[in-house]
């Protein structure tokens, strides 16, 4: 999902959460690294706020850009930032944030992450914030709705007068808000496909390439239908702490390295699906 609130195409975020979630997604990690070794160096004099490790803040789950797997995290995310990692020669470690955070760059300023990684969209709002890296996905956002409802665009919902719901400061929920409705928010896309689950609304405006991870599993199949593919021109970044130019170059080489190699079409492959048309 093109997590963003900064408009029509700002990126799915979250409902802004309470000082003490705040406090508490900072304990939520993969490897917390309280206890580490402090701040060091990687290859190339590039900074990393702890020793021997390129920390990433997410926010979890957002498949397929970073999920929770056979006690694992991966996802496309995860994947091109280990190549970074590989390429600074550390290893990545992922810490869970609400996704409020990414807007603000408050755990890049506060030091306590390296980069940002979570499916978020690159807005001129959150540049003020942080520097982004040259971007990485071009996303679409799409309807999802429950079968019995029939609806397939968001006129079908706007006539019928059915509910909508939306990730909570995305762009989705922007979209939506720009096209005279007033969503049901949720907190993360597992509670929107949960939403739809449970009737509390008839269909959603998430990123497409959610809608298509949702739609491999056959229960889902079965109880929902694709319907608009809403094109609004958003593209994914990565963002660092503004004026890190160095890991912002390492970062920026590494994707360009990879779809340079075919290593980013094979990862696209494996955890989005086939490639756009036009691409092979």
């Amino acid at each position: 999902m093109s997590r963003t609130a900064d408009g029509p195409r700002g990126r799915h975020m979250r409902h802004l959460a309470s000082a003490g979630a705040a406090v508490a997604g900072l304990m939520l990690a993969v490897g917390c690294s309280s206890g580490g070794e402090g701040p060091g160096e990687a290859a190339g004099g590039v900074p990393v706020v702890e020793k021997g490790k390129l920390t990433t803040c997410t926010h979890l789950p957002y498949p397929p850009f970073q999920f929770e797997k056979d006690g694992k995290y991966v996802g496309f995310d995860v994947a091109l930032v280990d190549l970074v990692a590989k390429d600074l020669g550390v290893q990545q470690e992922i810490i869970d944030t609400p996704f409020e955070n990414f807007k603000t760059g408050a755990f890049l300023n506060s030091g306590r992450c390296d980069l940002a990684a979570a499916g978020m969209t690159i807005t001129d709002e959150r540049k003020k914030n942080v520097d982004f890296s040259v971007p990485y996905f071009d996303a679409t956002q799409a309807l999802l709705a429950t079968k019995k409802s029939g609806l397939t665009s968001l006129a079908d919902v706007k006539a019928k007068k059915a509910k909508l719901g939306a990730q909570a400061e995305t762009t989705g929920e922007s979209y939506a808000k720009s096209q005279g409705f007033d969503p049901v928010a949720f907190e993360s896309s597992d509670a929107v496909l949960n939403g739809l689950r449970t009737g509390q609304v008839d269909a959603v405006v998430i990123d497409y390439p959610v809608v298509q991870g949702w739609l491999k599993d056959k229960a889902n199949a079965d109880a929902f239908a694709l319907g608009q593919n809403i094109e609004t021109g958003e593209q994914y970044g990565f963002s660092v702490k503004k004026g890190n130019t160095k890991l912002l170059a390492a970062i920026d080489k590494a994707i360009k390295d990879a779809k340079a190699d075919g290593t980013y079409d094979k990862l696209y492959e494996q955890w989005i699906g086939p490639l756009p048309q036009g691409r092979s």
